[in-house]
């Protein structure tokens, strides 16, 4: 999420994460990440996962920006970009 907020849209190039610990399921936990680095079209992301005082896991990322219009090549990409065309323009969150 953090990426595709720094610099929208963004795709997935690298992703590593490491478990220190098991993670509980329907459990409230905090992710905390910020941008390490940024690099022409590339963003390196770090996090963790943590509950309590308990770090769970450390993650690593690459991200890539992308032109919108890659998402828009698409039969799928076109109707996702119609459907949040009609909640722009309605208001409609439920717009599907």
């Amino acid at each position: 999420m953090l990426a595709t907020w720094f610099r929208f849209p963004t795709v997935t190039g690298r992703l590593f994460v490491h478990f220190r610990r098991p993670v509980p399921i329907n459990t409230e936990l905090l992710i905390r990440s910020q941008v390490e680095d940024e690099r022409g079209r590339r963003i390196h992301i770090a996090g963790e996962l943590i509950d309590g005082d308990d770090i769970l896991a450390h993650a690593r990322g690459a991200f890539v920006h992308v032109p919108f219009e890659h998402f828009l090549s698409t039969p799928e990409g076109r109707a996702a970009g119609e459907r949040w065309r009609r909640r722009l323009t309605t208001g409609d969150d439920a717009a599907e």
